[in-house]
């Protein structure tokens, strides 16, 4: 059961509905709640100084972020901020402990500035012209006083117009992509009325994730009957796709049951028992960053550094170079070994789940090329697995 002894604790979750969210942010702000139960919901804007601790479940994946949560604690100028961190796993007590050294030096995970991307520029460009006609030699020195886009050449800005304009070479023979069009005044306007409807309801680079409204409805109605249940918020159709009628998942703080999904909706009902599913979030897989994997890695390098471990992690780690290797910091450890009826090989990159993927989906296909009957493989934030048949 949820909080059996009932203590004043609330749960403040994105997903959640906008009202329920307001409402524990208004509890909290009356020092009426003993504890929340947060995602990064809570990471930036909260200035409560009365938080006395953040407990941090999990790794950080970053300085910053850390800093960032921790700093919800003590939110004065004179405390200090205080806070417990649990990792699940060793490699995330190796990533703990790497991100409060950080925060002790001061050190920060900002990735280094780049050059700006083409998709955002072409983004930019559509807006612009849904916005009021532009003559491209404006707009150019415009973009060029971005520090981004600084260095940006003529030849490359007039491509990415032209692809705008015209969908590229891929498209061009099709009337929908051409959204852009040069007027005999020299100025650019968007082709018709809709593209801008259209620009203006999927601005931004950020990939959205279907969501559906979680709707209470009787038990064992499918919703057809009642749609008039209390919204409780959203849950993300993957995670939503796994279930069957008659499942249980946790949300809002209670053990609720699948009674189906219609039109935008998922309808459920209330249900006994504490076995339930936990749903899963996209959002909830922040990457490894770069500075963190990379003091990771001097960690496992540095055997002195190890005296700040737990000693289990660190009887791990001697376990490991006893037995295999440990990388250097320049180093790729890769390790095959068969079990079972299966051979696998590990890799150890340190270079984020993101990486990892992208990774593990080449290294698949080029290992069925070569015959070695892949038939699988994972990432985590620190290596990527891939197993095959047996010979």
């Amino acid at each position: 059961r949820v909080n059996e002894d009932t203590l004043p604790i609330a749960l403040h979750h994105g997903s959640l509905d906008v009202a329920q969210r307001r409402r524990v942010e208004k509890a909290m702000g009356e020092n009426a709640l003993r504890a929340i139960v947060a995602t990064s919901t809570l990471d930036l804007g909260i200035d409560w100084g009365d938080v006395d601790l953040v407990v941090h479940v999990g790794a950080p994946k970053g300085a910053s972020r850390l800093a960032q949560r921790i700093g919800r604690a003590n939110h004065r100028m004179d405390e200090p901020s205080k806070a417990i961190l649990i990792p699940a796993n060793r490699f995330e007590v190796l990533e703990c402990r790497a991100a409060l050294d950080a925060n002790y030096l001061g050190a920060q995970d900002t990735p280094p500035l780049i050059n700006g991307g083409l998709d955002v520029l072409a983004q930019h460009v559509l807006g612009c012209a849904c916005g009021a006609p532009f003559r491209a030699d404006d707009l150019y020195e415009e973009v060029r006083t971005a520090a981004p886009y600084v260095s940006l050449d003529r030849p490359t800005f007039d491509r990415v117009i032209d692809f705008v304009a015209t969908g590229g070479y891929a498209l061009k023979n099709y009337e929908r992509y051409a959204r852009i069009r040069l007027n005999k005044d020299g100025l650019w306007r968007v082709s018709n009325p809709r593209v801008a409807q259209q620009y203006r309801l999927n601005v931004g680079t950020i990939i959205e994730v279907p969501a559906l409204n979680v709707r209470y409805v009787q038990a064992g109605s499918k919703g057809a009957a009642s749609r008039g249940g209390r919204v409780l918020g959203k849950i993300e159709e993957a995670f939503l796709e796994t279930l069957t009628h008659g499942d249980t998942f946790m949300f809002a703080g209670k053990v609720l049951r699948f009674e189906g999904i219609r039109e935008n909706e998922c309808f459920v009902s209330n249900a006994p028992g504490s076995d339930a599913k936990v749903p899963y979030y996209g959002g909830g897989k922040f990457p490894l960053s770069t500075y963190l994997a990379e003091q990771v890695r001097i960690m496992l390098d540095d055997p002195q550094r190890w005296k700040k471990l737990p000693e289990q992690v660190a009887d791990w780690l001697r376990f490991q170079a006893d037995k295999s290797v440990l990388p250097k910091r320049d180093d790729l450890l890769i390790e095959t070994f068969p079990r079972g009826n299966r051979h696998y090989l590990v890799a150890y990159p340190f270079e984020g789940r993101l990486a990892h993927q992208t990774l593990g989906m080449l290294l698949t296909r080029r290992l069925d090329r070569a015959g070695a009957r892949p038939l699988g493989f994972v990432a985590t934030d620190y290596a990527l697995a891939i197993w095959s048949l047996g010979a």
